[in-house]
């Protein structure tokens, strides 16, 4: 693929990426007024925001100018996809999604109290945290082997489809950390610690293999214009260094947090998902909120 063909496809794949997240924030945000004026502390602002940044996280890996960059260094493709699963995810996970978006995307289609039972059956339905955990894992390990990191390299639409599971994995595997909606979480609390340092372990072997394994994985970047003047060894070291160092905060900062909710001596519900106000929901509508 020639410079300037993969150029044109790269910028009108960040169009439509582009269109795509707007579309998604004016939707996310026409839901949050209507459950803003009905419950108004059900979805707090702070929440709104946190998906806003969610969304512009992913445009900045997909969609920005940086984003062309990955096809020219590894580590700009490696801090691409720790963008997408570790600070996209988890802050579209916090603006809870799961009534903003299908509630505007369904109304007219699907009753308000049908809505809010659907919600309630994602209640007790979480995904289980070994899915998760193994979504995360599959989704770290298996885009790095050198026969489908090349494959992607090679087709842009692989990319894409690259892009997306990074994405998706993401949303998997920080969805029992940040519990988006009220869920019945599967597991304790506690556990959620221990969940996210098996998580590093193996970010932490591939790293560390892409910076002492002394050989280049990744030949595709041989013939690619050379970025701040490193060879691609030397790029791909930069690569293994950054995702040990960048994941490594990325669990650990959570972990801390929780850890210490729990054995805070105030914390009275630690053993309970800190996600959603649900009180404020039954004394407005009894009817459909009812056990929500």
């Amino acid at each position: 693929m020639s410079e300037a063909h993969l150029h044109l496809e790269l910028w009108a794949l960040s169009l439509a990426a582009t269109s795509a997240l707007i579309v998604t924030a004016l939707l996310y945000l026409s839901g949050w007024l209507h459950f803003r004026r009905a419950f108004p502390s059900l979805i707090p602002t702070w929440r709104l925001a946190a998906f806003i940044a969610g969304l512009f996280s992913v445009w900045t890996a997909v969609a920005s100018p940086l984003a062309a960059l990955d096809h020219h260094s590894l580590t700009f493709h490696m801090a691409k996809h720790l963008l997408l699963m570790t600070a996209a995810s988890p802050l579209l996970l916090a603006g809870t999604p799961t009534l903003p978006l299908p509630h505007r995307l369904l109304e007219g289609f699907i009753p308000s109290g049908v809505f809010l039972r659907q919600a309630r059956w994602l209640r007790h339905s979480p995904p289980h945290p070994l899915l998760c955990w193994l979504a995360g894992t599959a989704a770290v390990i298996g885009w790095h082997l050198p026969a489908t990191f090349q494959l992607g390299m090679r087709f842009l639409w692989v990319h894409s489809v690259e892009d997306f599971s990074f994405l998706l994995a993401g949303l998997l595997f920080w969805w029992p950390v940040v519990q988006p909606s009220p869920t019945a979480t599967r597991s304790p609390r506690w556990s959620m610690a221990l969940y996210l340092f098996m998580a590093a372990l193996p970010c932490d072997i591939l790293s560390a293999f892409l910076v002492f394994c002394n050989h280049l994985l990744y030949p595709c970047y041989l013939s690619r214009s050379p970025l701040f003047n490193l060879s691609p060894l030397q790029d791909q070291e930069c690569a293994g260094a950054l995702m040990w160092v960048w994941v490594t905060f990325a669990y650990l900062i959570p972990a801390v947090f929780i850890t210490m909710q729990i054995l805070s001596p105030t914390n009275t519900h630690s053993h309970r998902p800190v996600a959603w106000d649900t009180a404020a929901v039954r004394p407005l509508n009894g009817a459909d909120a009812e056990g929500f």
